[in-house]
């Protein structure tokens, strides 16, 4: 594929380009961006008939039927448009407010100018401060109120003023630490992809495309995406092949190949090729929705120690006052006052901790772990116990096929293979795929047949050279279809005695072969598990509904402490019930429909990144990867962002208890005390919004 460039000032070139579509590359596309206006600009002012816009490829895709060169002119040329300024966003206005008064007062003679203007300067906090304590009693603010107060009733104009700049560069900077920290999180929130375009067959048999709103796609729709296009569902690929960019989603930079059979999510974007998706989850149960949910809920909020900081602080606020009470009686100076008056515990520890908790949520969301609030980080930093559902959980969840058995002569295990393979090649369920991988490493070579009849929970129909097929599990071929399988039990029992998945191939009435499946462990489950016992985890548990050599086998491998075999959905819910009964906290890691009550009956749930959609929506955390380290990566995340927080509230306490303690015994003036004290809320919050190191 040629790629055209072009000389402009907006840095374009032709990424691809076919009969009415092409797709541009525009450099000067960045976040900032308005995707929205420079979409409806291009469609008004050229003869484009569709312009879509994807700021994170910095592509541009238009169609068009004629004109190509006049609308290549104009998106070189003209001016990208900007979002407007976040109107959200702290404002700097009291402090140029502060600092004028701070820089004049000097200059003026007259009394009561100075103070006229201090009032001026101070009067957003004065008023704050007055409706606090009407509304809610004595607060940081008031005491904050109080400070400026008393040092302009002394004629302190200077300390009033610098007093009241400190106050205002130390809002600023707690109320910026708090935005970035909130707009960090919305990042994870990428736009609704508005529109999609699905693929229809007409009455003739032909295939057409049509763009429909991504809100009225249904399950089982074909969606049709591009180069440079964002996927608008989750699905699965029906055809072609694509480079996909999940960045947004996993936090990998890498862009990953998809075929055939793969799983893809909304938000990523295709960035080459061109895939056919069934769409499987639509609408509200996109990945990108339940993304939004999780980070609405994670904003507002609050955990257990959270909740500790913000009474605690409420609680020290009378311990300043009376502080400010014993400066006055041992200095005899209401500017010793006026300094204990400009410190307390408030601040750092009500603001502080929230940043750290958003900022944690904020990192592992671009590393592919998706957590739902604070509440989570606090309890999984907290779990002791780790409950491992075995199936997908610790193996792959993802059959392979190990051996293949022919009973009849005339059919090769190849014959075997491509037979099953062209029956279940329209199917994507786990055996389905296991066998389409097997015989496209084999050299599949496709055996034409009628139309396929999938019967649920059993197998699959049909006729190959006038003779039915059936594909399947045990009692859907001998009891159902009346197949013999007295001549090789033997062998059959002997294989699921290892722990083989089989699948029975009958032809003609008679049972012609057999194909032995395993599902994997996970190739890093057992450094998981390592690394887990690393972080102070005491217990790792395995739970699984096969038989109990083979659960044993694997929990032995793993060096797992514990293991139930066996298990019923209410089994394992039982189980979870019965640990924490014991005292111990409980995370439990799961990905079926028969894991949710797990889920929730654990201290902390964890959904895997091919789980159930119920699995998901009943998990405080969910992995956007397929990989299993990212538990004790979650793990080491909840540890180190509580440790943060301990270390927060430590400096808070000690640093505002020994500034205090100075202003009390009038060894600072009000001025030195402002400093020192917004100086640590301030350095407290980057340090917050710094967060922490996990992994690697």
């Amino acid at each position: 594929m040629s790629k055209q460039s072009l000389k402009h000032k907006n840095n374009v070139r032709i990424a691809h380009k076919s009969k009415n579509r092409v797709r541009i590359i525009c450099e000067n596309i960045t976040d900032t961006s308005d995707v929205s206006a420079i979409e409806a600009t291009i469609t008004e002012r050229t003869s484009a008939k569709s312009v879509r816009v994807n700021k994170y490829a910095k592509s541009v895709i238009v169609e068009f039927d004629s004109g190509l060169d006049k609308i290549l002119e104009f998106i070189s040329n003209f001016d990208m448009p900007k979002k407007a300024k976040d109107t959200s966003q702290p404002s700097k206005v009291n402090i140029y407010k502060a600092g004028a008064a701070l820089a004049i007062t000097p200059f003026i003679t007259n009394t009561k100018a100075k103070t006229a203007i201090g009032l001026y300067s101070a009067a957003p906090n004065l008023i704050e401060g007055t409706k606090e304590l009407k509304n809610e009693g004595v607060t940081s603010k008031v005491l904050e109120a109080m400070a400026i107060g008393t040092s302009l009733a002394l004629g302190d104009h200077l300390a009033a003023n610098s007093t009241n700049l400190m106050i205002n560069i130390g809002e600023y900077m707690e109320e910026s630490a708090s935005h970035r920290s909130d707009d960090l999180i919305k990042e994870l929130a990428k736009p609704n992809i508005e529109e999609v375009w699905i693929e229809k067959r007409e009455k003739d048999g032909s295939k057409t495309l049509h763009k429909v709103k991504t809100q009225n796609v249904k399950k089982g729709d074909i969606v049709v995406v591009g180069a440079g296009e964002t996927i608008g569902i989750d699905g699965y690929i029906v055809e072609g092949n694509a480079s996909v960019n999940q960045v947004s989603m996993t936090g990998e930079a890498e862009p990953v190949p998809k075929a055939r059979g793969d799983r893809v999510i909304s938000g990523t974007v295709v960035d080459e090729g061109r895939i056919k998706i069934w769409a499987e989850n639509v609408g509200s149960e996109t990945a990108t929705a339940r993304i939004k949910e999780y980070i609405q809920s994670s904003l507002n909020e609050k955990s257990n120690v959270g909740l500790k900081a913000t009474k605690l602080a409420d609680k020290l606020v009378p311990v300043t006052l009376s502080l400010a009470g014993a400066s006055y009686l041992i200095n005899k100076d209401m500017n010793s006052v006026a300094s204990v008056l400009q410190a307390d515990y408030s601040c750092a520890l009500k603001l502080a901790t929230p940043v750290a908790f958003k900022s944690s949520i904020s990192k592992a969301g671009r590393n592919g772990i998706l957590i739902k609030g604070a509440k989570a980080i606090e309890a999984l930093s907290m779990a002791d116990t780790f409950v491992f559902d075995k199936t997908g959980t610790l193996t792959h969840g993802r059959l392979s096929v190990v051996q293949i058995y022919s009973f009849k002569n005339g059919f090769s295990e190849a014959d075997i293979l491509n037979l099953t393979a062209s029956a279940e090649e329209h199917y994507f369920h786990p055996v389905a795929e296991a066998i389409v991988e097997a015989a496209n490493k084999r050299g599949f070579s496709h055996i034409h047949h009628d139309e396929v009849e999938f019967i649920v929970a059993h197998g699959v129909k049909t006729l190959m050279h006038g003779k039915e097929v059936v594909i399947g599990s045990r009692h859907f071929l001998e009891d159902d279809e009346m197949i013999d399988f007295s001549a090789h039990d033997e062998m059959i029992a002997s294989s699921l005695k290892s722990g083989l998945t089989l699948l029975y191939v009958g032809y003609n009435k008679e049972l012609v072969g057999v194909i032995a499946m395993k599902d994997d462990m996970r190739e890093n489950a057992k450094d998981m598990v390592a690394r887990l016992r690393s972080l102070g985890v005491k217990e790792i548990v395995m739970l699984s509904g096969d038989i109990k050599s083979k659960a044993e086998e694997v929990a032995k491998e793993l060096g797992l402490d514990k293991v139930f075999a066996e298990c019923l959905p209410t089994d394992k819910a039982h189980i979870i019930e019965t640990l924490k009964n014991e005292g111990k906290n409980v995370a439990f890691i799961g990905d079926g429909i028969n894991d949710a009550p797990s889920l929730t009956k654990a201290n902390v749930g964890i959904s895997m990144h091919k789980g159930a959609d119920i699995a998901k929506a009943t998990a405080d955390i969910s992995l956007l990867k397929d990989d299993i380290m990212s538990v004790a990566l979650a793990k080491e995340l909840a540890n180190n962002t509580m440790k943060l927080i301990g270390a927060n509230f430590r400096s808070t306490v000690g640093i505002n208890t020994a500034i205090l303690g100075a202003a009390t015994f009038g060894m600072l003036n009000p001025i030195a005390t402002a400093v020192l004290h917004n100086g640590t809320t301030i350095w407290l919050l980057l340090n917050s919004m710094k967060g922490v190191k996990f992994g690697k």
